[in-house]
């Protein structure tokens, strides 16, 4: 009974600690929030120059597998490369998904981002193969923005690559592939 009261105190005493030190921590990264978001957690956040992070009213970014039932295998990670931008739209729930913008991500609010989730707009590398490892040419490097409309629902694991447009009230089953379709 003793444990359950001190696990209890130390949770509060976490969430205290994360609601100012995380604001302050995105404060000092540029990372425009709205009201009444929740951190369990230390996010991971890297922008380019000219970049733009906004997480809109009442989003949750759970990077703590001691605060949602599934788990995370890591913190909730949000990279934007030079002039990119990623958007979180209000309501959002993210736990532990790791999210690079070489262009643009648009998610839309209400969603559910499971955990463990990667979503990158962008190749990462060349599809070249004469010096793909080497190779930093931008113009080798295929970007396409995401659009994640409102209320969708993203499985544990899943992937969603670059170009990809996932519709209003979708859900994306866990471990999934989503990847833009060609016309």
């Amino acid at each position: 009974m003793i444990y359950l009261i001190i696990k209890k105190i130390y949770y509060y005493i976490l969430i205290f600690y994360w609601f100012f030190f995380v604001r302050l921590y995105l404060k000092l990264n540029n990372v425009d929030y709205g009201k009444g978001c929740k951190f369990y957690g230390f996010p991971v956040i890297q922008m380019g120059k000219n970049s733009k992070i906004f997480i809109g009213d009442n989003v949750v970014l759970c990077s703590d597998s001691r605060f949602t039932q599934l788990g995370v295998n890591q913190p909730v990670i949000l990279k934007t490369s030079e002039n990119a931008e990623i958007s979180i739209g209000n309501d959002t729930g993210i736990s532990g998904a790791s999210i690079y913008a070489d262009q643009k991500i648009l998610i839309g609010k209400e969603c559910l981002i499971g955990a463990n989730v990667k979503i990158f707009d962008t190749n990462f590398h060349s599809l070249k193969k004469e010096n793909r490892r080497y190779n930093n040419n931008k113009d080798d490097i295929k970007s396409k923005k995401i659009i994640i409309e409102d209320n969708c629902f993203i499985g544990t694991s899943a992937i969603i690559l670059k170009g990809s447009t996932i519709k209003k009230d979708a859900v994306i089953p866990a471990g999934a592939i989503i990847k833009e379709l060609k016309n």
